[in-house]
């Protein structure tokens, strides 16, 4: 196990340090309700995107997608170039029906389309994704930091929880914003940097990547066929567009910074920014992730030891520790059975721990949990601003004073900040953290965005038809994601979905939209 050296550990404490100090000095200007949620509509564009594209582009991405582009190919990438699809439609429909109604959380209209369960459903919805997704980004940090410190998960998680959750709750959504600007550079900057020794270490040359990447088909899109049972091009392709449509449409992450920026230009403006810089950022994760499997088949003994320490891992040993010969067979005996997918997201925090110069490391660890710190700082801001706006102003106290209002924003900050370190805790083992958040997500989503889309798009779609259509959609969410598992009863094989998890919000979506448009045409 690498030790950290001196020179890294002061580039990651200096920067965690600072993160946590700008968090308190802009708290001097978060002491009301509406700096705290949306910084009184004074931030430009620009910064705005910068803040968007920090929160997307996630340790989820940052470890998540070099993972999954070293264990199959760029399959997941047909899930960014979505991304501008879906801001045309931000841009052109949901900005300005936000900017509009000035109502700072993104489900507020849900009661006055069709009533108060709506907003309810919609609200809790994303509450609970927010739960998960704070949970899935702790872990994918906690995962580097093992790799370099060979920390306990658990103690990581509970440390970099307990750091955000602390500089948010100081600074409110404006230290969110442009703290989010300053690790958003801070990511790209570790990912060119990450690149560039990758392509130049190659034993062979830059063009070696190339040569070893085409042999094993790692920069293809997948598979073209028109079926709906795999991860095709036309399923990840829809996916990618209604994961979008629900980001842009109901996501309060997203919701909030309309109403953070300016105008409706600078609103306008944030959403091409993180769009048009998402893509190709993206795609220099996938290539990192093909150069790593190019890397590492052209230096088996690394990837020999990446597999020990996978091996070591799944059997709770310690590979440092002094082990019996039988202890070492069955280690060697395990890392032989392993494959590509079994290792993706540990590849990367191998090899910035292990491959990478002084300095570099201790940048890269930084970048990552600026990726980490980016997300959950919104999350964390977003979700106390739907506990206010839509629990405690709704069902304890309607006119709540602003010295009360803080309070509840502070303790709901500190409350979803536990929860979700708590499942990030329950994570520890998924092996592909990629995999994971788009199967929660997909189940979570499905049914909110359902509902705005139907109540977006039908005028004359009313209460009746909207509770039919949510029930007809989440029946179909829970049918797909049950019968996908490896338990569903062999009985019952007939029942089983012929769909891919990934068409889970696709088919909830659009079965919430249906039946609610049909249902609501009966007098």
């Amino acid at each position: 196990m690498r030790q950290l050296h001196a020179i890294d550990a002061i580039i990651l404490v200096t920067y965690i340090s600072a993160v946590v100090i700008f968090g308190a000095y802009m708290g001097k200007r978060s002491k009301t309700v509406s700096q705290f949620t949306f910084a009184s509509g004074s931030i430009p564009g620009w910064a705005v995107g910068l803040s968007l594209f920090g929160t997307f582009l996630s340790s989820m991405t940052f470890l998540g997608v070099p993972g999954k582009a070293y264990s199959s190919n760029w399959n997941s990438f047909v899930f960014s170039i979505t991304l501008p699809v879906a801001a045309f439609i931000a841009v052109k429909y949901f900005i300005p029906f936000y900017r509009k109604g000035r109502e700072v959380s993104a489900y507020t209209h849900f009661e006055a389309r069709f009533g108060s369960w709506a907003r309810t459903y919609a609200m809790l919805c994303y509450l609970l994704t927010q739960v998960a997704r704070i949970g899935a980004i702790l872990f994918g940090v906690a995962l580097v930091l093992k790799s370099l410190l060979g920390w306990d998960m658990t103690t990581t998680i509970v440390v970099t929880g307990s750091l955000v959750i602390f500089y948010t709750l100081l600074g409110g959504i404006e230290a969110v914003v442009w703290t989010d600007v300053v690790q958003s550079i801070v990511l790209i900057s570790g990912a060119i940097i990450s690149l560039g020794i990758l392509v130049f270490d190659m034993p062979e040359g830059p063009g070696q990547i190339l040569t070893i990447a085409n042999e094993h088909q790692k920069m293809s899109l997948g598979d073209f066929s028109c079926h709906l049972s795999g991860p095709t091009v036309w399923v990840i392709f829809m996916f990618g567009i209604f994961i979008n449509l629900n980001n842009f449409g109901i996501d309060q992450d997203q919701v909030q910074r309309y109403h953070v920026a300016k105008s409706d230009r600078d609103a306008s403006r944030a959403v091409w920014v993180m769009s048009f810089l998402y893509v190709p950022v993206s795609l220099m994760f996938f290539m990192i992730g093909t150069s790593l499997f190019a890397y590492y088949e052209a230096n088996p003994e690394l990837l020999g030891e990446i597999k020990q320490l996978v091996a070591a891992d799944e059997l709770n040993m310690n590979l440092d520790s002094s082990l019996t010969e039988s202890q070492k067979n069955k280690i060697q005996e395990v890392a032989m059975t392993l494959k590509p997918e079994d290792i993706g997201d540990k590849v990367f925090p191998h090899f910035i721990v292990n491959r990478l110069p002084t300095g570099m490391v201790g940048l890269l660890i930084a970048a990552i949990i600026a990726a980490a710190m980016s997300s959950i700082d919104t999350s964390l801001n977003c979700s106390a601003t739907i506990i206010l706006k839509d629990i405690y102003g709704r069902f304890i106290e309607p006119d709540p004073s602003e010295r009360n209002s803080m309070r509840v924003l502070h303790g709901a900050t500190i409350l979803w900040g536990v929860l979700g370190t708590g499942t990030a805790i329950l994570l520890i083992g998924t092996r592909s953290l990629l995999d994971a958040w788009w199967i929660i997500s997909g189940i979570l989503s499905g049914g909110m965005l359902g509902l705005f889309l139907l109540g977006f798009i039908s005028k004359r779609a009313n209460n009746t038809g909207a509770i039919m259509g949510v029930i007809a959609g989440l029946s179909a969410i829970v049918w797909i994601t049950l019968s996908n598992n490896t338990w569903w009863p062999d009985e019952l094989l007939l029942l089983q979905s012929p769909f891919h998890e990934n068409m889970t919000i696709v088919i909830g979506t659009i079965t919430i939209v249906f039946v609610g448009i049909i249902a609501s045409l009966k007098k």
